[in-house]
């Protein structure tokens, strides 16, 4: 489901996840009925507390994003190779025989799938951060690996796989018109492609059935709408239309095999997005969920017939409904793993076995096999199994209220000796630091967080908050977001910061501010708007001058740039480009007063490098001083684990000089990293020592 949304959102988000309620008031939940039983004596201090090693939070996982395969010969997964991430295969009876079936030994591979071909999965990879990403292919009996889209500065986006058609698959590539991505028909024997449409219409996205028959398409208009287009004969008609209010939250989800069926999660004439199947040949449109406090999120659907047999829905947390009954039997008995939140990774054509993942706040994923026919759960991997038996600590829901009256619905992690007796509210106040998300137009969500542990294990609560423009919770919480960037969005923050004051998390002094992408714009925006509210703040590729955000966006964000300049601002008018300077942190960069920790990554694509070049510039002529962190490797994160962890080693320096926490010594995190400390290595404690033991280089 949702071809069209993931579209949209890889477009939207200027995002980067770090990691991935109770009662009106901004009371926390109580623990849910078989929440698991207390373990060893609460700690009286912190120092009680065993310190959890950067390693085992950031490092590589042991084994993650586990599937099977199609015809349920293989079980497949991620894991290192010489110390970077790639993909390993077993017999699905015999996991002794796995070995790994590629060999990057750069930024190492995390997103990938099983074709219909036996014996062949493709992954996706990018250079350095790039995000031009190809599809590459490997053949498990040959060995064979081939580049399917071996073209310059081109980004591949699958859009169809059929089991019908094994041996070839649908992908879209920008080679030939970097905004706008023609569909091509891929052989995966040859990697020869054949042209199905030349996309001369700037369409953002295509629909085709199990045949590979192109239905439908989506193209955005001038006012920021999309129109939904339909395929008659070789032509497009407009079929339907999304207004502007509703193109966050509206979108086709998906196509039965036999095209009689379309999902459309649909906010129209609505706040919250339910689903709706529409008969293709009539336009009977029949509701199937809907939910007055949150938009319809994932689905499971039949992997032959395309039919969604499930859908969830997050508010505080992910809440799964059966729409076909014969589903609701493996429902229930996924759910029994444990007062945590089950997903299905995949299943068997066939359908008889799946791979599902458990995790909780306090509990990193495990992942099981499930064969349906005898209801058998079969324990496979841990993800990260250093952290078992660990003092992680739980996520607590909460709705807190802003001033205007909006609901925030808020994730609350407290450090363990700071809730002894683990009812989800402070015994006495502790520093604080304020994870915001990315996008905005993104979402916290409970579940397990490695910043979230790490950060509380140095003895920190841990506030994320899902201010107006976070998706998910009604197109009405979203649009409040327009044209308040550094505006209400922040109001939003500053109102939560109050909350865990009033509610004695909190002291106003000991509060810092971090996040990535839109979260390291707010931790930006915190220091100059607010310059007194915040001890200090870490900003993570966060842009900060929206007008040069702006004009060196991608190209193929061409379909949402409409969207964003409603949302924002727009740089093509002189109200725009007003709006857009004063709502910019780098217009007031010297009212900046408190510590200012910048991590950035060279190659990045959405948030360039001279936006965090241009502040750190700005504050070193007005002698304010900064600590700037660049990764010549890395794009919009840092998605090495080395580098993660020695930008981390630097924040917990940073974070412990500013809040008081405790910090492990940087030590030899550093080891295999591309750091580079262009300014103020010696205003973090230890840095610049450690630095000159990695590389005399390192610092300039």
């Amino acid at each position: 489901m949702g071809v069209f949304m993931r579209h949209v959102l890889l477009a939207s988000c200027i995002a980067l996840s770090l990691a991935a309620c109770g009662p009106r008031g901004g009371e926390a939940t109580s623990p849910q009925a078989g929440a698991p039983a207390a373990g060893p004596a609460a700690p009286a201090s912190l120092d009680d507390v065993e310190l959890l090693s950067r390693e085992d939070l950031f490092g590589n996982p042991e084994r993650a994003n586990v599937r099977i395969s199609p015809d349920g010969r293989y079980l497949s997964w991620i894991a290192p190779v010489a110390g970077v991430l790639n993909v390993w295969i077993a017999p699905a009876d015999d996991l002794n025989g796995a070995r790994p079936v590629t060999r990057d030994d750069a930024r190492g591979i995390r997103g990938y799938f099983w074709s219909h071909r036996p014996g062949v999965l493709l992954y996706l990879r990018d250079t350095g951060g790039d995000e031009n990403f190809h599809l590459h292919s490997v053949d498990l009996g040959s060995g064979e690996s081939r580049d399917l889209t071996p073209y310059d500065n081109t980004t591949a986006r699958v859009a169809a796989v059929s089991h019908r058609h094994p041996d070839t698959i649908l992908v879209a590539m920008n080679d030939r018109d970097p905004q706008w991505h023609d569909l091509y028909r891929v052989d995966l024997a040859s990697g020869e492609r054949t042209l199905v449409e030349e996309n001369t219409q700037q369409i953002a996205g295509y629909m085709a059935d199990a045949d590979y028959t192109l239905r439908y398409a989506s193209r955005a208009r001038p006012d920021g709408g999309s129109d939904i287009l339909r395929r008659e004969g070789d032509a497009w008609a407009v079929h339907d239309s999304i207004p502007f209010e509703d193109a966050m939250s509206t979108a086709p989800g998906g196509l039965t095999e036999d095209g009689g069926t379309l999902y459309m999660v649909d906010s129209r004439e609505r706040d919250t997005a339910a689903l709706y199947a529409i008969d293709t040949a009539s336009g009977t449109r029949t509701l199937l969920h809907e939910d007055a406090r949150a938009d319809v999120g994932g689905s499971l659907s039949d992997p032959r017939t395309g039919e969604v047999q499930a859908v969830s829905v997050n508010y505080l947390r992910e809440e799964w409904t059966a729409l076909d009954e014969g589903l609701a039997a493996d429902l229930e008995r996924l759910d029994a793993i444990g007062p945590g939140e089950v997903g299905v990774t995949s299943r068997t054509l066939d359908d008889r076995t799946w791979v599902v993942v458990y995790s909780a706040a306090e509990a990193p994923a495990r992942y099981y096999r499930y064969d349906r026919d005898g209801g058998a759960l079969t324990e496979l991997f841990s993800e990260r199994p250093a952290l078992d038996g660990k003092p992680l600590v739980p996520m607590w829901p909460v709705e807190i209220q802003s001033r205007d009256g909006l609901t925030l619905v808020s994730y609350l992690t407290l450090p363990a000796h700071a809730d002894t007796d683990g009812d989800g509210r402070a015994d006495t106040p502790v520093p604080m630091v304020l994870l915001v998300h990315g996008g905005p137009w993104a979402r916290d969500a409970y579940g397990y967080s490695s910043y979230d542990q790490w950060l509380a294990n140095r003895g920190y609560a841990v506030l994320s908050v899902n201010f107006r423009g976070s998706t998910g919770f009604g197109k009405d919480f979203t649009n409040a977001g327009d044209g308040e960037w550094a505006g209400k969005m922040h109001d939003d923050l500053i109102d939560a910061v109050n909350w865990a004051v009033e509610q004695d998390v909190t002291t106003p002094d000991k509060v810092a501010i971090m996040g990535g992408s839109y979260g390291g714009y707010a931790t930006l925006v915190g220091l100059t708007f607010t310059p007194d509210t915040f001890a200090c703040g870490v900003d993570i590729v966060g842009p900060s001058n929206l007008n040069t955000l702006l004009e060196t966006v991608p190209p193929y964000w061409a379909s949402f740039f409409e969207q964003l300049t409603r949302r924002m601002g727009d740089p093509r008018t002189e109200e725009g480009r007003a709006w857009l300077t004063e709502r910019s942190p780098l217009t007031h960069a010297d009212a900046i007063t408190r510590p200012l920790l910048i991590g950035q990554g060279a190659n990045d694509p959405r948030v360039r490098q001279a936006e965090s070049d241009q502040i750190v510039e700005a504050m070193q002529e007005k002698n304010i001083p900064v600590t700037y962190v660049l990764f010549p490797d890395e794009g919009h994160g840092f998605a090495r684990p080395e580098n993660n962890k020695a930008f981390n080693a630097v924040a917990e320096g940073f974070l412990a000089t500013c809040l008081g926490g405790r910090a492990q010594p940087i030590g030899a995190d550093f080891t295999g990293s591309s750091i580079e400390v262009p300014a103020g290595a010696g205003i973090v404690e230890g840095l610049s020592e450690a630095l000159d033991a990695h590389t005399p280089e390192a610092r300039h």
